[in-house]
């Protein structure tokens, strides 16, 4: 049997302990876990039918007491348990207000520099993952690249297939989609011009008050005509900064998911089901980490 479970390094800059100035980096958060006599890093089971992304958000806050801001992805860890296999989901996360308590998991956190978090660490695995953490670094830029909710079959809609709305199922996917989005602290927003990319996109931009800025070279037309304009243009929404949010096409993302990859040397696939995400991190321009969640 496998059990899935997600977590994160939660991390803060050193001079929010008053620790010094952002010169002498970060530190991060371990815990100890009493049932297990361990220090590890935060994370938990999923709930049924809960996202990694959803998860490792939650048990950030149940386990450390912390707010926090989700980043890139890590790493996916897979270890031995006696009910089978664990597969674990680690993404970064910034600490935001809050303040630890002893709970039913955890009975003791420790802020420490990465160096010193490393060697407190129970498992070789929380090491590793803690590893491509300081590899990274806490200065890339997150893409969220959303496939359009869904919309109906196009030989039943008679209207202008760039007006084709959301049918009820999309409604339902867009809902599920603005329930994670926010996680990640998003701050723009950008939609191929169809109705069906932003209408999937436009509750997150009211929630910010922000517009939705409009993206041709992201679509499926710009694409059959120039198929090098969507990475040219995802790289440019990257290199301003921030964590923005992406509505594109599924003829569009599979190819510029995989250019990307390529590029960047990671590995990447070609799932794109509507309503779907994908979080890719930059950093220098090139693609360091991907990660696609379907919720």
């Amino acid at each position: 049997m496998t059990i899935r479970a997600a977590g994160a390094v939660l991390w803060r800059d050193r001079q929010e302990s008053g620790a010094g100035g952002r010169a002498g980096g970060v530190e991060v958060a371990v815990v100890h876990r009493p049932r297990y006599d361990d220090w590890s890093l935060p994370k938990g089971k999923l709930d049924k039918g809960e996202t990694a992304i959803a998860a490792a958000h939650r048990e950030v806050a149940e386990e450390t007491g912390f707010r926090s801001v989700l980043g890139g992805f890590l790493a996916r860890v897979r270890y031995a348990v006696p009910d089978g296999d664990k597969v674990v989901d680690y993404f970064t996360a910034r600490a935001g207000s809050g303040s630890f308590a002893e709970n039913d998991e955890v009975d003791r956190l420790r802020w420490l520099p990465v160096a010193e978090a490393a060697g407190l660490l129970t498992y070789p695995h929380d090491r590793d993952v803690l590893a491509r953490f300081a590899e990274l670094g806490v200065d890339t830029v997150t893409v969220l690249l959303v496939r359009h909710a869904h919309a109906g079959k196009k030989e039943l809609w008679s209207g202008p297939d760039d007006e084709r709305p959301l049918s009820a199922t999309g409604k339902r996917q867009r809902t599920a989609l603005n329930r994670l989005l926010p996680l990640f602290g998003p701050d723009r927003v950008h939609s191929v011009p169809k109705e069906r990319c932003t209408a999937t996109v436009a509750p997150l931009a009211g929630l910010l008050g922000v517009p939705v800025t409009t993206e041709p070279d992201l679509s499926e037309p710009t694409h059959r005509r120039d198929a090098a304009a969507a990475g040219v243009r995802l790289r440019a929404i990257a290199a301003a900064g921030g964590t923005p949010v992406v509505c594109s096409q599924g003829g569009v993302i599979p190819d510029v998911v995989a250019e990307l990859g390529r590029e960047g040397g990671v590995e990447t696939d070609s799932r794109c089901r509507k309503g779907s995400l994908w979080l890719l991190s930059f950093s220098d321009g090139r693609l360091v980490s991907a990660h696609y969640t379907a919720p």
